[in-house]
């Protein structure tokens, strides 16, 4: 590997000070490196105030690297997904399912990929889209449709392959990656799978019933999630975001289409971990 591109948390790395020394690093090895810059000019109406990285990652990248946390990562997933660069994360944030480098082991990380000790693991995607207007958009870790009122609930039918599931009234539900699990679905009591699993994850947020559980679904499978009429015919609205971000306002009648996406994100991995003893260090 010979050309490096930074994405950087600035809220999280103040002046640069990690990425500065990531980009030195680097190139005292004999490597280049670049530092993304924001698009200020780049708002959406949900999040005016939010800011977004350029996405004119040089095509000739060898690796992506995202310093802050998952939503970090997330952001940077989504910039450089179809150039199929690898990525890898430098943790700042708190948990951090995501990135896998601590910052006492940053250089130890780095010199490994510098000498190709790494893997890289192509995890799955959710593309989305409102039916009837065909923009998709991507996601990594989950889809999700909440309510827009804070008082009330919502009823959604789920379809699967054009047949109707079940209906939910819930306060909203995530469509789930194997890669999300461990982020709001684990928090909405939704189950944790391997993050290199080819399943689809539904899990109900605040059902107001005591039976409605996560459903487990093939990556392979269709699903449309339909708002519907409320109590006595009551008209409802509802919000749907991707990765936490992108939002897209549905009414009643609209229907959100999301099945697996043909991009991947390639994740790199330096160290021989299983899954199963990252879980264990992350929940304690």
């Amino acid at each position: 590997m010979k050309k490096f591109f930074l994405f950087t948390n600035q809220s999280k790395d103040k002046n640069f000070e990690v990425s500065s020394k990531v980009k030195h690093f680097l190139e005292q090895n004999g490597k280049e490196c670049e530092i993304a810059h924001f698009d200020d000019t780049c708002k959406t109406l949900d999040r005016p105030d939010a800011r977004f990285y350029k996405t004119d990652i040089p095509k000739d990248t060898d690796l992506c690297i995202a310093i802050g946390g998952d939503g970090t990562m997330l952001q940077a997933a989504r910039n450089c997904r179809k150039l199929e660069i690898p990525l890898l994360g430098i943790n700042m944030g708190t948990v951090g399912y995501l990135t896998e480098v601590d910052l006492e082991h940053m250089e130890e990380a780095l010199t490994r990929v510098i000498e190709g000790k790494y893997t890289i693991e192509k995890r799955m995607m959710l593309k989305g889209f409102i039916k009837g207007k065909e923009e998709c958009t991507e996601a990594l870790n989950d889809i999700v449709i909440a309510r827009a009122a804070a008082l009330s609930v919502i009823t959604l039918s789920v379809y699967v392959n054009d047949r109707l599931l079940t209906t939910y009234q819930a306060d909203g539900i995530i469509v789930s990656t194997p890669t999300g699990s461990t982020g709001y679905n684990m928090s909405a009591g939704g189950p944790i799978v391997e993050p290199k699993s080819d399943t689809i994850l539904l899990t109900p947020i605040c059902p107001h019933t005591l039976n409605s559980r996560s459903i487990v679904l093939s990556s392979n499978d269709k699903v449309e999630l339909e708002l519907v009429e409320g109590r006595n015919g009551v008209l409802q609205e509802a919000e749907a975001s991707f990765d936490g971000r992108y939002g897209t306002k549905l009414q009643t009648g609209d229907r959100l289409v999301v099945s697996k996406s043909d991009t991947t994100t390639r994740i790199l991995k330096i160290n021989e971990v299983s899954f199963l003893e990252i879980l264990h260090k992350k929940l304690g």
